[in-house]
This record gives structure tokens, C-alpha cells and sequence, in this order.
């Protein structure tokens, strides 16, 4: 049995104290027009200057741990804001249902089949759902584009842009990701990293209060194939079948590749086994296949 993922909750936390900080932004433009930039954070601490640098999208200020073989179902934390462009998608009430993607500080993209609305909110910069204690920035959608195309049967083209309603504050927790473009290749065998608050269990009541990561490794749609039938089309890509798996809660958030060093958003978590099986590979849109409409909505708009 196959399924998309269905959505599976906090309060906004407070602002906690931090040290002053001084951002210095230089921008460029990559060739495939995605907007680049170079963040150096300087902070007096206690007198002491300590200075974390940033280049570009798709490469935290804090960097992650990667053992090789974690899993989301059955768990391990991700160290907290080395994922920066994680984006919790929720309700009015608290309630997280998605994940997503900050690709730019204007505009987040996420699975179709979340069914996201202009009454969500867009929660970036959070590791600790429970927490009271860190620095977020909580923002309305101000528009949504699902694909024209998305087909909830056969759950091709699963991909919607958020516009936000305010630019989002670049900083040492909250950074894009780049996005693949359409020539790019990413090999079956090539371990990548999904990150998100899905359930960890099929069974679990709840959806972890930490974000929570994967090492997984991509398929060959040929692979991926033997798994699903004829369901695997070019508008996707597969990842796992290796004792780590997505699972529900974890829908519309990244499957990341590292490309000249730079993390890439590769897939985004669309569907898979019912009860988050990891012997069977979890299925995320293709971004290579869907970037051109990606750059037509963030050009028109």
C-alpha cells in the first residue's frame, strides 16, 4: 500500500536574550538566476569576538553531525539549527503538519498534498517544538502556488511555492537552501540527508518535539521501480530502503544533496509506505524536473 504521507504541535516561543550581532550581507546571482549570498555574523561576546561564516545557500552556519545510518523513524536528532532552511509548517492552534523549505527569504516550497492555505503559519529558525526558549520567526503565507498540474491520485507534480508575507531574517539559524537545477545528476547510491518532525514511529502518538534526520541513500528510478511498479514516474525521486525512512509529519520538507559543497534541495518528501516501512524507499518529488516552474512562479510573482 501507498500513500501520501497525511499531515501530522506548539505555541510560537518567545524571543530569548542573545548577544548583539552584526550581519554583513553580500549578494550575487548563480547561473541558473537563484540568489546567492555571503553572511558573516560577528558577535561580542563576553568581549570576545567569535565570527561564524556563512557562504551562500545550502551551507549552515552551524554545521550538522551525519553519522551515515540514522533514521527519522526510530530517530536522531539533528544538531539544533544545522538544518536552517527547515520550515514547520502549522495551524492557528500550534498544530505542525508539514515541513518545507526556505529557498530564498521571500518564498518557502513544500508537497502540494499538505494543502497549505494563507491561515497557516510558517514557523523558521525552530529545533525544540516544546521549547519556550528559542529565537523564531513566525510568518503568514501571503500567496500559494500548487503546481497546476498536481495530480493527488498519482501524486506527480507534488510541489507549492509560499510567498511570505515578510521577508525572512537571514541569520545563523535560519539560512536557504540552494535548489537543484534542471541539468543537474544525482546518482542511485549518493547518501543524502532528510531532516523533519514526522512521526518516528508509524504508531507514535505524536511527532517528536526535536527536528529529527536521516542519512539516507538516493535509487535509481530503474530501483526505485522494482519497489513501487509503475507508480515511480520521471517527476519523482527515491530515497532509502536502508533501515531509515520518512514518515507522516515529515511531508513537503527536504531530501538535500551536497553539490560543490553546498547542500541542494534534491526531493521533497511526497509519499511512501503506509506504515513508514525503511526496507521499502520513501518517494520525493524530483526538483531537477520541477525547478522551471519553480523560477516561472518567482519570476511572475
Amino acid at each position: 500500500m501507498f500513500e501520501p504521507w497525511p499531515s501530522c504541535g506548539s505555541s510560537p516561543a518567545s524571543p530569548s536574550s542573545a548577544p548583539p550581532t552584526v550581519s554583513l550581507v553580500f549578494m550575487s546571482r548563480d547561473a541558473g538566476g537563484q540568489s546567492r549570498r555571503t553572511l558573516q555574523f560577528v558577535s561580542d561576546l563576553v568581549g570576545n569576538d567569535m565570527m561564524m561564516m556563512s557562504s551562500g545557500c545550502g551551507t549552515p552556519a552551524i554545521s550538522p553531525i551525519i553519522t551515515g545510518y540514522s533514521r527519522i523513524v526510530n530517530g536522531e536528532e539533528a544538531v539544533p539549527h544545522s538544518w536552517p532552511w527547515q520550515v514547520s509548517l502549522q495551524d492557528y492552534t500550534g498544530f505542525h503538519f508539514c515541513g518545507g523549505s526556505l529557498i530564498n527569504e521571500n518564498w518557502v516550497v513544500t508537497a502540494a498534498h499538505c494543502g497549505v492555505s494563507i491561515s497557516h503559519r510558517v514557523i523558521l529558525g525552530e529545533h525544540d517544538r516544546s521549547s519556550n526558549a528559542e529565537s523564531i520567526q513566525v510568518i503568514s503565507p501571503r500567496q500559494v502556488f500548487r503546481h497546476p498540474n498536481y495530480n493527488g491520485y498519482t501524486i506527480n507534480n507534488d510541489i507549492t511555492l509560499i510567498k511570505l508575507a515578510n521577508p525572512a531574517q537571514i541569520n545563523a539559524r535560519v539560512s536557504p537552501v540552494c535548489l537543484a537545477e534542471t541539468n543537474d545528476n544525482f546518482a542511485g547510491g549518493m547518501r543524502c540527508m532528510t531532516s523533519g518532525w514526522g512521526l518516528t514511529r508509524s504508531t507514535a502518538a505524536n511527532t517528536p518535539s526535536r527536528l529529527q534526520q536521516a542519512s539516507l541513500p538516493l535509487l535509481t528510478n530503474t530501483e526505485c521501480s522494482r519497489f513501487w511498479g509503475n507508480k515511480i514516474t520521471s517527476l519523482m525521486i527515491c530515497a532509502g530502503a536502508s533501515g531509515a525512512s520518512s514518515c507522516m509529519g515529515d511531508s513537503g520538507g527536504p531530501l538535500v544533496c551536497q553539490k560543490n559543497g553546498a547542500w541542494t534541495l534534491v526531493g521533497i518528501v511526497s509519499w511512501g509506505s503506509g506504515s513508514c516501512s525503511t526496507s521499502m524507499p520513501g518517494v520525493y518529488a524530483r526538483v531537477t524536473e520541477l525547478r522551471s516552474w519553480v523560477d516561472q512562479i518567482l519570476a511572475a510573482n
